[in-house]
């Protein structure tokens, strides 16, 4: 049997370092160490054939190191630079930015508008670019601020994290394969083709997503969370929801998340991370030492798999876009025909 075409995709939010359990959200001096792996990063990436997307905010944008190592990675050509709008070091202020308001859904759109022309504008002063990729900060989408990105100029957002809701936003109900998202209803398909949503791998170790879904989002509710279920279903490995993310997720994990994905036919393996982890023990997602070590081993790994399995063309996300745009669509949800390169 012929291996099935893929896009692969690898999108890093670029960012300022903290521990995200801390309460308040960085809104001066701060610390960015973690821009100085990304030379090694770049050149490991390089390696494996990937072409980065880097969604770059505020705080990375506008300090001179930071701004310097990535335009060479676009002059080269080597990467992308997209957006990441993170509502706390983003100018102008309206604030002390609470929990819920560092969810750029959360914002009033007023307030969205005004922090997205400000990134827009110093990405155009330290790179020369109009952006045409865009995550929000910690994740979650609607149609105003999908709207609004079309009306700037953007061609892709990768805001929607499938499987996922918590107190402040949802995904919940999102398709997992990329689509043209309503701009009455971003997550679900509609028939407007200025922007294509591409979300992240994500899905459960058992074939039928659907069930998984349900069955997770069940035994999250009390009582059944009150008495750990899902920790007893992930250590037992009857359920486990997967994100590909060598951040979150070990290689094992990833290659059987890879493994569904080619099963159920997706067009594009999206795999992600943050800048931050790429340094020891700042930001409470990959508490090891040694991390970029760590992740960049993963990485290897789970590429070498999915290379054996699949046809693999690597891209940034807006080349992927320009890929998609050109394949099938059944209603608003893109398949794929070729691709390879």
């Amino acid at each position: 049997m012929p291996k099935q075409d893929v896009l692969f995709v690898l999108t890093i939010d670029t960012e300022e370092e903290w521990h995200w359990d801390n309460d308040d959200f960085p809104d001066r001096d701060f610390s960015l160490e973690n821009v100085e792996k990304l030379p090694a990063f770049q050149a490991f990436c390089e390696t494996l054939g990937i072409r980065p997307t880097y969604f770059v905010d505020y705080a990375v944008a506008s300090n001179n190191i930071g701004s310097t190592i990535l335009r060479e990675f676009v002059e080269d050509r080597k990467a992308e630079i997209g957006a990441h709008l993170h509502p706390w070091c983003n100018p102008p202020y309206f604030g002390k930015t609470t929990e819920a308001e560092s969810h750029v859904i959360n914002l009033p759109h007023e307030q969205v508008v005004a922090k997205l022309d400000a990134l827009n504008t110093l990405l155009w002063e330290k790179f020369s670019i109009k952006p045409e990729s865009f995550r929000s900060g910690r994740w979650g989408i609607n149609a105003k601020t999908l709207r609004l990105l079309a009306s700037r100029g953007y061609k892709i957002d990768s805001s929607v994290y499938p499987f996922y809701k918590n107190d402040y936003f949802s995904c919940i109900g999102a398709p997992e394969k990329p689509y043209w998202p309503s701009f009455e209803n971003a997550l679900a398909p509609g028939q407007q083709r200025q922007i294509l949503e591409l979300p992240v791998t994500a899905g459960f170790n058992v074939k039928n997503y659907n069930l998984g879904e349900r069955v997770h989002n069940a035994l999250s509710k009390p009582p059944f969370n009150w008495l750990k279920v899902i920790g007893v279903l992930w250590h037992s490995k009857l359920l486990r929801k997967l994100y590909l993310s060598p951040e979150l997720t070990k290689t094992e994990d990833m290659i059987a998340l890879v493994d569904q994905s080619l099963e159920k036919q997706q067009p594009v393996i999206h795999m992600y991370l943050h800048s931050s982890s790429l340094i020891d023990g700042v930001t409470g997602l990959l508490e090891v030492d040694n991390a970029c070590s760590r992740i960049c081993e993963r990485m290897k790994r789970v590429v070498n798999h999915l290379n054996t399995q699949a046809n693999v063309r690597f891209c940034t996300i807006s080349e992927a876009r320009i890929i998609l745009a050109n394949q099938p669509s059944h209603n608003g949800v893109v398949s794929i025909e070729k691709v390879s390169s």
